[in-house]
């Protein structure tokens, strides 16, 4: 099954395509659209100093990725074995993001890594 970003909403009459909804025309029923889930590193940054719930995880990639559709998303990256450059082609894919409770609930979410098949 493939991987989808959440809420990926435009206006019928709109080109442009939005990752959430918006309150900007109220009277418009939106469109839910599909994303490939492919797009290009726009910027990044290196998490030396993770969020709680999120130290084990570092340091991690956080980046903007735009869609190959238009919207930019922040997300992780993930599986990169190299240098990341701004350009960089990647793919949406579902990882763990975090584990919670005492229970240890998994929670997973998207993330991207370099683009497997160009």
């Amino acid at each position: 099954m493939p991987t989808r970003v959440r809420s990926n909403w435009r206006p019928p009459s709109a080109q442009q395509r939005r990752h959430t909804m918006t309150t900007a025309a109220p009277m418009v029923t939106p469109e839910r659209v599909r994303f490939s889930g492919r797009g290009v590193v726009e910027s990044f940054t290196v998490v030396m100093e993770p969020p709680a719930g999120f130290e084990d995880q570092a340091p991690y990639l956080i980046a903007l990725v735009r869609l190959d559709e238009g919207p930019i998303v922040t997300a992780q990256l993930t599986d990169i074995d190299g240098v990341v450059s701004i350009g960089d082609r990647v793919e949406m894919v579902t990882r763990k993001l975090s584990t919670e409770g005492e229970r240890g609930v998994i929670i997973y979410g998207y993330k991207f890594r370099p683009v497997l098949n160009v």
